[in-house]
């Protein structure tokens, strides 16, 4: 199993732009779709994007799409997103998930594996 643990949040101005990132330890990141979703103050847990394990293909909820860009290292066990035009809906808790089931779906993986601890997002004038 992974372990994960995510970095890089903090506050930012609307229209700003942030990298998150999440490092992850264990035998399994090199062989599980990586997902980061999100959760906003008294709303439920969105799913904003996916990748395969390669790499190659990517995955966007609407929400996020043409700003927000994900990306992995598997030779550091590494996870990004990279956060542009942000805005002030979305501040929320930021979240890197490993699934070994994968796949794309607005409503999440099927399953998933492991789940970090998450990382504050603000963005406010």
């Amino acid at each position: 199993q992974v372990q994960l643990v995510e970095s890089g949040g903090g506050s930012v101005q609307p229209g700003g732009s942030l990298r998150l990132s999440c490092a992850a330890s264990g035998s399994t990141f090199s062989t599980s779709w990586m997902y980061w979703g999100r959760q906003a103050p008294a709303k439920g847990f969105e799913w904003i994007s996916a990748i395969n394990i390669a790499g190659s293909v990517t995955y966007y909820a609407d929400s996020v799409k043409d700003r927000f860009t994900i990306s992995r290292d598997n030779a550091k066990n590494m996870l990004f997103l990279q956060m542009a035009s942000l805005r002030s809906e979305d501040t929320a808790v930021y979240y890197c998930v490993s699934s070994t089931s994968g796949g794309w779906d607005p409503r999440g993986p099927q399953s998933y594996d492991s789940r970090g601890q998450g990382t504050q997002v603000t963005v406010s004038s």
